[in-house]
């Protein structure tokens, strides 16, 4: 059934990905972002456009009610260096967008049925080798402290709406995210293992996420947190490798801590932090994943 579908952060790289799939279902799609002159040349010409300044101002109510469902994915992307600057306004690009995304969302006469917000596997912290789940509680650390608060913005949506928090890995995919970074280093053949390398990377394939959103859009019995993560996490050092074969470039550099430490802010939450995520919940509703295993992915991805 076609819905009404509103994406904040639509412009950026996942959200221009997810317009693509929700179009190609049928759906209707709403963008809203600062600039929609900028944004028209980034998105499919069937996205309606329409502005909204996410930090400063709140979502006009009547821009709510004739959606169906909202997929909140605004804040500033967190690649680079993570400067104080840049944490703060990390933060606020997603904590008072999502305020101001709900403050609309209260009072709007008929809300959307469903929000799907953002958030992220780094909610759980540093884990080491311990299984995590859904369940488990957050942990430590900046991007711990600030996906509990991005999630808690997003808990008083009005009552009766599905709130599903979207607690995102590291999404697989050439043109962006951590791919993105990271091939032109292997593909010279200097890729690197991160540390020990024996931290886990909880990484999903774009095509296994996007079906994921759109899973819960779909699925009523899907709410409160959801993993994003392929159900084979792997160790650092086994990405690299992975990488490397499907590329067929040694691997032999390794980044050492206490360099990745001086050289990038927060290297222990964004590169040495150890996360061994399962999507429990998507498994348990009935999700199939096209690409459960890392070398699959990486084949499909870089064909």
């Amino acid at each position: 059934m076609a819905q009404r579908i509103g994406i904040t952060g639509g412009t950026g790289f996942l959200g221009r990905h997810l317009s693509r799939r929700l179009l190609s279902r049928g759906h209707r799609v709403v963008v809203f972002t600062r600039s929609p002159e900028r944004a028209r040349g980034g998105v499919p010409s069937e996205v309606r456009l329409e502005g909204w300044d996410p930090v400063d101002t709140p979502m006009p109510p009547a821009r709510l009610d004739p959606l169906d469902a909202v997929v909140n994915l605004a804040g500033e992307s967190l690649a680079g260096f993570l400067t104080p600057a840049k944490q703060r306004r990390a933060r606020t690009s997603r904590i008072a967008s999502t305020r101001h995304l709900i403050e609309g969302w209260r009072q709007a006469a008929d809300p959307p049925r469903v929000l799907l917000s953002s958030s992220a596997v780094g909610f759980y912290g540093d884990t080491g080798d311990e299984t995590v789940t859904e369940s488990s509680p957050s942990g430590t650390g900046f991007l711990a402290d600030l996906c509990r608060d991005w999630e808690a913005a997003a808990a008083p949506a009005a009552p009766g709406s599905r709130l599903v928090t979207l607690r995102t890995g590291l999404p697989l995919h050439p043109g962006g995210g951590l791919l993105g970074v990271l091939l032109p280093f292997f593909r010279w053949g200097a890729g690197p293992v991160f540390g020990h390398g024996n931290q886990w990377m909880p990484w999903i394939h774009l095509e296994d996420w996007l079906d994921l959103v759109c899973f819960a859009l779909d699925h009523e019995e899907v709410t409160g947190p959801l993993n994003l993560t392929a159900p084979a996490p792997v160790r650092n050092r086994e990405l690299a490798g992975a990488l490397g074969r499907a590329l067929g470039r040694p691997v032999f550099l390794r980044a050492p801590a206490f360099l990745l430490r001086a050289t990038f802010p927060k290297a222990d939450d964004l590169l040495l932090s150890s996360q061994r995520v399962l999507p429990r919940k998507a498994e348990a509703a009935g999700f199939r994943f096209r690409f459960p295993e890392l070398p699959a992915a990486l084949a499909d991805l870089l064909d």
